[in-house]
């Protein structure tokens, strides 16, 4: 748990009464003093909290004192509800059950009017995601390393065979179902995609200043689909479809 997250959550606890400094700190896992050295920070952002010293004492909000309740409108609360549930649709994510925690949060803080507004709309709407059975047991580790630019040595799986990479990953995003990686690959000399839950086993390499210098994302003009790669030499196929046959092709989640 980040502080401010821990602010945030140790700020929600006053909200329900007294609470002493030991308390939030086994609540939280965290030492006596770093309780204290939360308190100082939400003091200096203007939360108005006092202690009370002695039994049934500890720390407490001025009275009158209510955290902002949460401001949305009718197309705001469809929007991110509708984005949680798309969220929640997808077998594998690096949020885990925040996914869920969210939307229930959401639910909670939001008047019932306003979920009543967006519900008929909700049961209407929906964003179609494939059902995947693969397993990324390495998509929230790569997902911090992809946040901070950290090079990369995966031992990944491809359609022919398994060997050690070094990456350098740019960015990531979920689609037909999969997750993917848009990586610089310095053995390949180009940005490429790989899809996540090929990814066998990862590990950071530390940063070296002979460390070969990586271009800018798309200044070497590959497309870098590892699947290109590996297919060799591309076949074009050419097909005639009715009209019937073309709304089924843009239905496959595979061709469409």
């Amino acid at each position: 748990m980040t502080k401010n997250d821990r602010l945030l959550a140790v700020l929600m606890a006053l909200q329900q009464g007294p609470v002493s400094a030991q308390e939030l700190a086994g609540k939280f896992e965290v030492s006596r003093r770093t309780i204290l050295r939360d308190m100082e920070s939400l003091s200096e952002m203007g939360v108005p909290l006092y202690a009370v010293s002695g039994p049934g004492g500890g720390f407490r909000l001025m009275e009158g004192y209510a955290m902002p309740p949460l401001q949305l409108n009718a197309r705001e609360t469809l929007a991110v509800l509708f984005s949680l549930s798309a969220v929640a649709r997808l077998a594998d994510t690096p949020f885990d059950q925040a996914r869920w925690t969210a939307i229930d949060k959401i639910r909670s803080a939001l008047p019932s009017a306003l979920l009543e507004q967006a519900a008929p709309t909700l049961e209407r709407l929906e964003l179609q995601v494939p059902r995947r059975h693969v397993k990324s047991p390495h998509l929230a580790e790569l997902l911090e390393h992809t946040s901070r630019s950290r090079r990369l040595r995966v031992l990944y799986r491809s359609e022919k065979r398994r060997r050690w990479l070094e990456l350098h990953p740019r960015r990531m995003y979920a689609a037909h179902g999969f997750w993917y990686c848009v990586a610089y690959s310095p053995e390949h000399g180009e940005e490429r995609t790989f899809r996540v839950d090929r990814i066998e086993e990862l590990e950071a390499l530390e940063d070296r200043r002979e460390a070969a210098v990586v271009p800018e994302s798309g200044s070497n003009g590959g497309s870098g689909s590892e699947s290109r790669q590996e297919a060799g030499s591309p076949v074009k196929i050419s097909a005639k479809l009715s009209y019937r046959g073309a709304l089924l092709v843009e239905q496959d989640e595979h061709i469409g």
